[in-house]
């Protein structure tokens, strides 16, 4: 298994791989900072590490990048003639018509490209966040484009379901628009909200800080993630955050206008078909 790219889902996957022993005989990480590389040696959670990720793919059966999705066309573009004859190419990005488009032409014929998102993660980033339990129970969505070769599909299956991650199939523009709400967009407010705050006069910014209840604490939780990631998600989903992103602005002043307007129903209501969101959550043990 080469991994391209070594943070939070690269590193995941190689202690993953390194404590059970059944999803790869052989790990190899590459990464563009040699300074990643050199924590990842003193981790070690990989048996070779390679800065060139030309190197990295060669007689791998199965690569898997972990890179921003930005970077995603470029390194396809690198990797392609290297790439061993069957090898299956996935990914962990956060939008999927994007990698479709960037990695799908590129790859040689002979090769497997199968696209996933493990739906894990945390607000920190780089190789020291990772553990092996990441996956443990989380959804893995897959999406082959059409014609992919069935066998690469059930052999990436299993791959994440010996992560401990249940896997589903979707096809890529349903997998982004539905990311857009529970996951982007979320991520959009989050960034905007501790920007507000950031903002304010400076003895009341203090004092947000200082007396931040739960609400704002779990803004800002969000609000560390990877800047790098987040830019190249929303850059790569643009049609579908700001479909929800206008969606969201419609139904934030409708309940604007109900606390103008002193509307304790239309607030009730809305609060209430919210905890039934987190109850669900909370059954279905996704919370």
């Amino acid at each position: 298994m080469a991994l391209i790219g070594v943070g939070l889902i690269g590193s995941s996957l190689a202690r993953r791989a390194r404590e059970f022993g059944e999803l790869a005989a052989e790990v190899i990480a590459s990464d563009s900072s040699q300074k990643v590389l050199d924590r990842v040696v003193e981790l070690g959670i990989a048996d070779r590490v390679e800065v060139d990720p030309v190197s990295a793919v060669a007689g791998a059966d199965l690569v898997v990048l972990c890179a921003p999705v930005g970077a995603y066309a470029e390194l396809a573009t690198q990797i392609a003639p290297n790439l061993a004859p069957g090898v299956i190419v996935t990914d962990v990005g956060s939008t999927k018509v994007s990698v479709i488009r960037d990695v799908g032409p590129v790859l040689p014929a002979h090769t497997h490209f199968v696209p996933g998102h493990p739906l894990a993660g945390t607000e920190f980033s780089g190789p020291d966040a990772g553990f092996s339990a990441l996956f443990e129970g989380r959804w893995t969505i897959l999406t082959p484009p059409p014609g992919t070769d069935e066998d690469a599909v059930a052999r990436l299956r299993l791959f994440w379901e010996r992560t401990g991650a249940q896997v589903v199939r979707m096809d890529a523009p349903r997998h982004d628009r539905v990311l857009a709400i529970v996951s982007h967009l979320p991520h959009l407010l989050a960034f905007t909200i501790c920007g507000t705050a950031d903002d304010l006069a400076t003895e009341t910014r203090a004092e947000v800080l200082q007396f931040a209840a739960s609400g704002f604490r779990d803004f800002t939780r969000i609000a560390a993630s990877d800047p790098v990631m987040w830019r190249d998600v929303f850059m790569n989903n643009r049609e579908a955050l700001l479909e929800m992103l206008a969606r969201f602005t419609e139904d934030a002043q409708a309940m604007a206008r109900a606390v103008r307007w002193g509307d304790a129903d239309y607030i009730v209501d809305k609060i209430n078909r919210s905890r039934k969101i987190r109850k669900s959550l909370i059954e279905i043990k996704q919370a």
